[in-house]
């Protein structure tokens, strides 16, 4: 069976020897460091530390994951054949009031890893967003909120409340720029290794 083919900025990354990653995930301890190297994807975490061959690699999960410091948030989610899970992020922990972004490396190292497990003929399977059952609840919350939301607005209208009625309708506002920018991100699907889905990158 061929492989799918790849586009130049993809296999290019692919060929670059040893691309390294690290991100703090606290403030305590140090950071997690990972490489893509011949043997596999090497990695340090909390002092444990390993090499996954490109072949032992079985699923792959990108998500977007903000937070109230840092907004533009990703996670992939690894997992391997013996059922270990790494989890690398595009932020990192700088001091007790900042999470810097690191999109360009993120974005890169990722986009390096999804090469070499096409060069290596993986079969991973590559999952984007949420898992269905969770955005389902997800999705039935908002609903819910947006329900609850809105018989208030018309309470407050039909009694003359109009503070309380703009109160509403500028915290709907932030409430559907934040939670649903979450949603609309992180909806389930399935990708190939040359097509990785630009929602989930920074």
């Amino acid at each position: 069976m061929s492989k799918p083919l790849q586009d130049p900025a993809t296999t290019a990354a692919a060929d670059v020897p040893g691309i390294r990653y690290a991100y703090k995930a606290s403030l305590v301890g140090a950071a997690h460091l990972f490489e893509l190297t011949d043997a596999g994807l090497s990695w340090r975490i909390a002092g444990k530390s390993g090499v996954w061959p490109y072949t032992d690699i079985n699923a792959i999960r990108l998500s977007y994951r903000p937070v109230s410091m840092q907004s533009r948030r990703f996670r992939a989610d690894i997992g391997n054949k013996d059922g270990g899970r790494i989890a690398i992020l595009s932020t990192s922990w700088q001091s007790a009031a900042l999470m810097a972004p690191q999109d360009q490396d993120y974005r890169a190292f990722i986009t390096a890893l999804h090469a070499r497990l096409a060069q290596a003929g993986s079969r991973a399977n590559l999952a984007g967003g949420l898992k269905p059952r969770i955005y389902a609840a997800a999705i039935l919350l908002l609903a819910l909120v947006a329900t609850a939301m809105s018989g208030l607005l018309v309470r407050a209208l039909a009694t003359g409340e109009f503070a309380g009625a703009l109160f509403l309708v500028g915290f709907a506002a932030l409430f559907a720029w934040q939670v649903g920018g979450f949603v609309g991100r992180n909806r389930p699907l399935a990708y190939s290794f040359d097509h990785l889905p630009k929602a989930l990158l920074p």
